[in-house]
């Protein structure tokens, strides 16, 4: 299927936004609930590097899409990394 470039980049920012978004309620969940017990720190860290192989490989192809997502992907995983340490450590000090 041959698809015209502003078609693939509409396709990548809607892809991007579908996939980013799913983070958002997760991050305003364990903002208001101070709790991030349900998450893996080993996925989380699994995403990040997977994201980093990605943003890697749209550096190749010099592709703003996969690059772009990726970034932001790393940037919203260590978000929810670092709140589920800092939360953890709340708790554990009490």
């Amino acid at each position: 299927m041959e698809l015209d470039e502003t078609t693939m980049g509409v396709i990548g920012i809607i892809a991007g936004i579908l996939i980013l978004s799913g983070w958002v309620p997760q991050i305003v969940k364990g903002y208001k609930t101070k709790r991030l017990n349900d998450i893996s720190s080993y996925l989380m860290i699994l995403i990040f590097a997977g994201a980093v192989l990605w943003l890697i490989y749209g550096m190749a192809l010099d592709d703003v899409y996969i690059m772009g997502v990726n970034l932001a992907a790393m940037v919203l995983t260590m978000i929810v990394l670092s709140m589920k340490l800092k939360y953890e450590k709340a708790t554990h000090n009490k």
